[in-house]
Order: structure tokens, then C-alpha cells, then sequence
């Protein structure tokens, strides 16, 4: 069964009509939840506080807090590495292109 179109689907709709640029906004925004949410999550199954991962990863508690902010996005790549190690999860990235059009090769 579809859902039923809500008052921020269509202020959604009407922003993307007025500014296509604003759909990599919801993008970044839709990666930092995503972030955000996985970290919680791997912290929470394996039964640690945040003060708890913030020594294992060496830092302090409130910058686990600031990184399971879905608002925060300033964590670096070296910082994600430590945090899905004492988590003892495995980091991916991947790189996916917008179009179909294949990338020219030098």
C-alpha cells in the first residue's frame, strides 16, 4: 500500500521545484542520520556508554556524542576508522556515480 502524501512531502516536492540543489542537501543530511544512527546502534548492541567507546577510541565523551549527532558531519575518516574498530565493525565507503555515463579513462 503507498503512503499518503504529507504536508512535508509536498514543502519537499515545491523546494526541489524552486532549487534542484537542494536535494544534495537532503542527501548529506540523509548520510548523516545514517551515520549517526549506525554508530548508535553498534554502540548500543555492544552494551557501551558513549564514555565507554571514548576511551577505546581516545577521546573524550561528549565528541561520541557530537558524532552520534545526525546533525554533526564534521568527523574525519581516521576519526570513523577508530570508532568502527573499537566497535569492532568494518568500515565501506563507496564512491557510486549519478549517471550512467562511464568515466573517462586517461
Amino acid at each position: 500500500m503507498k503512503r499518503k502524501k504529507d504536508d512535508l512531502d509536498r514543502l519537499t516536492e515545491k523546494l526541489l521545484k524552486q532549487d534542484p540543489s537542494f536535494q544534495e542537501e537532503l542527501d548529506r543530511a540523509d548520510q548523516a542520520w545514517d551515520i549517526a544512527f549506525q554508530i548508535h546502534d553498534l554502540r548500543e548492541k555492544a552494551k557501551m556508554t558513549q564514555k565507554q567507546l571514548a576511551e577505546l577510541v581516545g577521546t573524550k565523551q561528549s565528541n561520541i556524542a557530537r558524532i552520534e549527532n545526525a546533525d554533526y558531519t564534521g568527523y574525519t575518516l581516521k576519526t570513523l576508522e577508530k570508532v568502527t574498530k573499537a566497535l569492532h565493525a568494518k568500515l565501506e565507503i563507496k564512491i557510486v556515480s549519478h549517471t550512467n555515463t562511464p568515466v573517462a579513462q586517461t
